[in-house]
């Protein structure tokens, strides 16, 4: 079996911090992926809560255990800054 990142909009170059796609221009998530689908430029192999954008965000899992070692099922990488 192949471990690959899913083209998903949370992989997507189009994908914004306020969760909307600069597309569509339309509220996506994890589960929703297009045509339009862009791979961000930058992988990183240090994947943990400090580098998650839904850190101290509404969106966070776990916002009382979230620490900058933690890593969870809802990770979602920080936007790469051009």
């Amino acid at each position: 079996m192949s471990i690959r990142i899913a083209n998903s909009c949370l992989n997507c170059e189009s994908f914004q911090l306020n969760e909307t796609c600069s597309i569509h221009h339309v509220k996506v998530s994890e589960k929703y992926t297009c045509n339009n689908f862009e791979m961000k430029k930058t992988i990183k192999n240090d994947a943990s809560c400090s580098d998650c954008f839904r850190l101290e965000g509404p969106s966070c899992a776990h916002p009382k255990k979230a620490a900058p070692e933690m890593l969870c099922s809802h990770w979602a990488p920080q936007i790469a800054s051009a």
